[in-house]
C-alpha cells in the first residue's frame, strides 16, 4: 500500500503542475481488487488534457513506475492510465460530469493528498 501511496502522489503533484482541475483521489482498496486508488481530474480542453497526461507519464518514469496501459489519448475526452494499483482517469470537463465516476465509485474513500 506505501507502493501505491507514493504513486498516487507523484501522479497528483504532475496533474497539479499541469492546473488540473477537480482533482479526486478515492481510495478504493477495500471495495475493489483492480486497484488501491482511482485518481481523477479534468481539463478545459484536449490540449491541457493531453498535456496532464504527459507530465503525468513523464513524473511516473522518473519515479520508476512502469505504465501498464493507456486508453483515450488521440480523442481526450476520457483518457484512462493504467498503473496497476493506481488508475488515473483525465476528462475533459463535459465528460467528466457525464460520467460522473465519483458516483459509480461511491463506496470508495475520498481522501486528500496529504492523507497519501
Amino acid at each position: 500500500m506505501e507502493q501505491s501511496k507514493k504513486m498516487a502522489r507523484v501522479a497528483v503533484e504532475a496533474l497539479e503542475d499541469k492546473k488540473a482541475g477537480n482533482i479526486t483521489i478515492l481510495d478504493i482498496s477495500e471495495i475493489s481488487t483492480i486497484a488501491d486508488f482511482f485518481i481523477i481530474a479534468d481539463g478545459t480542453n484536449k490540449n491541457q488534457v493531453q498535456a496532464m497526461i504527459d507530465n503525468v507519464e513523464e513524473a511516473m518514469q522518473k519515479g520508476g513506475f512502469a505504465l501498464k496501459q493507456m486508453e483515450g489519448y488521440r480523442t481526450a475526452n476520457w483518457i484512462l492510465m493504467d498503473y496497476g494499483n493506481v488508475i488515473i482517469h483525465v476528462f475533459d470537463t463535459e465528460n467528466r460530469l457525464f460520467y460522473d465516476i465519483e458516483r459509480i465509485w461511491r463506496d470508495g474513500k475520498e481522501i486528500t493528498k496529504e492523507q497519501l
